[in-house]
């Protein structure tokens, strides 16, 4: 058996915590491992790490691949050169494991922001679904309803067959009266989007139901590089895979998932998953209540006090506040839009990096302040800059600084200058933390104003 994993997305739902360069499934949410490390875990009590293969945009490739290696550094990751839902990731994901010789192979397709605790109910259900999908089945896994929830699209069951049912059709997400009466009903389930079948079969459905799609494959070549060509796949259209096969086949079964499942899409389903005081409130941090009941407060860094509130959802980040109605958690994403040309949306104000972290203090007109925290034994890459210089000063530490070829030490106290398109290293080869502060100047102030000459963690 093979796997997918899903890893794109942006999970607009949980801002201000989730953002576009570092989005909920990179985020410890609920444990030690992020989502996606939570998701490769589970797959891979069944499946060997090489053969799991995770597909995410160009912008998430290295973050994707640092969290996973902690894991098993034999995993794959594919690397989209933009956005454009989830039936090209998935059938470019097949043409790759096509030209690896494992067309014969069952393969699971499965998002990585889902939580699921019970495993070994999740790898029966799995092992369920193999038979269907030996049979020439696409098992797509269905979670019975418990409530009239609005926020999933549902799936319509026929006819039983052997270890699952037959699908009569998917329907998109209903409004409550409707969701009352697919509770009511007994047939419907929750579309969770976790699927299999034999990768033949998937790639067949593709010639037929989506063409436009199935004739750019013939044109990628993995047999050198795990990022898909732009020129090809620009030329395919934005479309999920419910559109273009599932809602479409006629081959598809559905197996009743027994684990339990949340896709923490909102607050709200955070709030749902979370252990709860004697007064329904789920608090994280510096948080200090009176008379609150049935929330969720979660501050991030400074103390956030309330008083008289009942079933709000309150999170503060370093940079922003959003306070909405717990029953209003799906409106989030509106707020992300309005913001979504702004910083905002895009970083935290502490970025992780696999060296360690910095922090954004302050910026203007050409500057911005950042603390830098480099890790024991790590380093940054040698690189250089076409827009803007740099003045370090050592807070704590000791650095290790390679200026034009030239090696510096300097300690707590100490300053250098780094000259515009100077190559350069912040190093920390020592066994305490480095913390410095680093002052960019120039023109053009942005991440991607870096040429990398050589890095340790693969980065480009």
């Amino acid at each position: 058996m093979k796997a997918i994993i899903l890893a794109g997305g942006s999970g607009s739902r949980l801002w201000p915590l989730s953002r576009e360069m570092y989005p909920k499934q990179l985020l410890n949410i609920d444990n030690e491992k992020s989502l996606l490390q939570s998701t490769f875990t589970r797959l891979n009590h069944l499946i060997n790490g090489k053969d799991i293969l995770s597909v995410t945009n160009i912008k998430h490739y290295s973050d994707v691949k640092l969290q996973l290696n902690k894991i098993d550094p034999s995993n794959v990751a594919l690397a989209e050169p933009l956005g454009k839902n989830t039936a090209p990731a998935i059938a470019c994901s097949l043409e790759y494991l096509r030209q690896k010789n494992s067309c014969d192979d069952i393969v699971i397709i499965v998002p990585s922001d889902h939580l699921i605790r019970n495993t070994e109910a999740f790898i029966e259900t799995v092992m369920e679904g193999e038979k269907l999908a030996n049979d020439g089945y696409i098992v797509t896994f269905g979670i019975k309803p418990s409530y009239p929830e609005t926020g999933y699209g549902y799936i319509k069951t026929a006819q039983e067959i052997s270890v699952g049912y037959k699908v009569e059709k998917f329907v998109e997400k209903p409004d409550i009266e409707t969701a009352k009466k697919y509770l009511a009903d007994g047939n419907y389930f929750w579309n969770g989007g976790i699927f299999m079948a034999k990768i033949s079969v998937l790639l067949n459905e593709f010639a037929i139901l989506a063409p436009d799609i199935y004739q750019n494959l013939r044109h990628l070549d993995f047999s050198d590089t795990n990022k898909i060509d732009y020129s090809i796949y620009e030329n395919m259209p934005s479309i999920s895979i419910d559109y273009a096969i599932m809602e479409k086949s006629s081959k598809i079964a559905l197996v009743k998932l027994k684990s339990d499942w949340n896709d923490l899409g909102s607050w709200q389903a955070l709030y749902d998953v979370k252990e709860k005081d004697e007064n329904g409130n789920v608090l994280t941090g510096k948080v200090v209540i009176d008379n609150v009941k049935n929330s969720f407060i979660y501050s991030q860094k400074e103390l956030v006090a309330v008083s008289g509130l009942e079933d709000v959802i309150i999170v503060e980040t370093e940079d922003a506040i959003m306070a909405c109605k717990k029953d209003s958690s799906q409106d989030v994403k509106k707020l992300y839009d309005k913001l979504k040309e702004s910083d905002l949306t895009k970083l935290h104000k502490t970025v992780f990096r696999p060296w360690g972290y910095y922090t954004c203090m302050n910026s203007g007109e050409g500057y911005l302040t950042k603390t830098i925290c480099v890790l024991p034994k790590q380093k940054l890459s040698i690189q250089s800059h076409n827009h803007r210089s740099e003045h370090w000063v050592v807070l704590e530490g000791k650095a290790l600084v390679v200026l034009e070829d030239k090696e510096y030490t300097i300690e707590a106290g100490d300053s250098i200058d780094i000259p515009l398109k100077a190559k350069h290293s912040l190093q920390n080869p020592y066994d305490t933390e480095l913390k410095i502060i680093e002052v960019q100047k120039g023109d053009y102030i942005s991440e991607d104003d870096i040429i990398r000459y050589n890095d340790i963690y693969g980065r480009v």
